[in-house]
């Protein structure tokens, strides 16, 4: 199993604590989206990843690419210590908080949105910073409320992490959220119940391996 990541790509991030979790052992293999021009444009891995993105699983010569589908695809094909629940609702509230977070936040803040704007837009730094820094916010606030009147209406679902007493999908993709807002100028901290949840997580194994400055790829100083 080689799994096709950047060090710092939230999409990445995600799948490597879904690994850990699991205990999957796999083969890192570095793309980097900056250096010249960035190795997800390269001919070789468009052929693999069309849509020039990181990450790409590669199986058993089966290829795979979206994180969400490697997801799905890793709790279908490894359903031991499962990151879905098994009652409905609960599997439904999980996939409604980690599409808030993928679907709802992390397109604003993607490489290629922010090059445009700058590269295509003619924004200056400050104006791409201020762009950031409201969109992830608002999301990150909205990710909060639904926290807090999840834990109001059904006081059993805040046992710890996003739903329940277990780590899930939702977990796995705040952790890289909270990261990727600290870098985009949005603090976690403001958001208690989402700064609670990370720490329980980053105290886990599987979330402290795949944090962004232990790959294989991160630079010195994680710059």
């Amino acid at each position: 199993m080689k799994l096709y990541s950047y060090w710092r790509s939230s999409a990445a991030y995600r799948v490597r604590i879904a690994l850990g979790l699991k205990s999957i052992p796999y083969e890192y293999v570095a793309i980097n989206l900056l250096r010249d021009g960035g190795d997800q444009r390269r001919a070789d891995y468009l052929r693999l990843n069309p849509g020039g993105r990181v990450p790409t699983l590669v199986v058993e010569g089966q290829v795979i690419v979206q994180s969400m589908a490697i997801l799905e695809w890793l709790e279908e094909r490894f359903p031991a210590t499962p990151l879905l629940p098994s009652d409905a609702f609960q599997r439904a509230r999980v996939r409604g908080l980690a599409q808030m977070i993928v679907s709802d936040i992390q397109p604003l803040q993607n490489l290629s949105v922010t090059e445009y704007l700058r590269d295509e837009g003619g924004w200056p730094p400050e104006r791409v910073a201020a762009w950031l820094q409201r969109w992830v916010g608002a999301g990150m606030a909205a990710v909060e409320r639904s926290l807090q009147e999840s834990a109001q209406a059904s006081p059993g679902l805040d046992a710890g992490f996003c739903v329940g007493e277990v780590p899930t999908l939702a977990d796995a993709c705040l952790v890289p959220q909270c990261y990727a807002a600290r870098r985009f100028g949005v603090d976690p901290a403001g958001f208690p119940r989402i700064a609670a949840i990370e720490a329980r997580c980053l105290a886990l194994e599987a979330f402290a391996a795949a944090v962004p400055e232990r790959q294989p790829d991160a630079p010195p100083g994680g710059a």
